[in-house]
């Protein structure tokens, strides 16, 4: 399979995984694992699509969250971390390696901002809990009806 096919198929998952799982370091030096929004699936967020167009060569991602999260903490001390989508009733998945880091810029926080986020961030885009994490990922290793593929970024 060449570079650009896999790179298309690690694409398409992004595009409908109905969640996404991020795993992290906690202190103790145990991984811990736990279900994430996808915000780049097309059909629950199709006001975000346009935001991933221009970054589909290297598998960007965001991710929200509370800032006084567990995760956060973690991030801090360890920014190493994985993440997993996966189709099961279609045999695919992908795994991606790389540093997550907390994002700063309001342009951004605005940008992926979804209304019904309220109830999470009770103050709106400016609430100090109110957390977008960036992640790029430097390996991919992905799982397509039996065949195998790895992207090194």
């Amino acid at each position: 399979m060449e570079q650009s096919e896999e790179l298309d198929l690690a694409v398409k998952i992004l595009e409908v995984s109905p969640a996404v799982y991020l795993s992290t370091i906690s202190g103790d030096g145990f991984p811990e694992t736990r279900a994430m929004l996808n915000l780049r699936n097309k059909s629950i967020y199709p006001n975000l699509a346009e935001v991933f167009n221009e970054h589909k060569t290297g598998l960007l991602v965001y991710f929200t969250t509370n800032t006084s999260s567990h995760k956060v903490e973690q991030l801090k001390a360890n920014p190493k971390v994985c993440v997993y989508y996966s189709k099961p009733e279609e045999w695919r998945g992908l795994m991606l390696q790389g540093n997550l880091e907390i994002v700063h810029d309001l342009n951004i926080k605005k940008t992926l901002w979804q209304k019904d986020w309220m109830m999470y961030y009770p103050k709106g885009i400016d609430d100090v809990d109110y957390a977008i994490l960036r992640f790029c990922p430097l390996l991919a290793k992905g799982y397509h009806q039996l065949k195998n593929y790895t992207i090194n970024f």
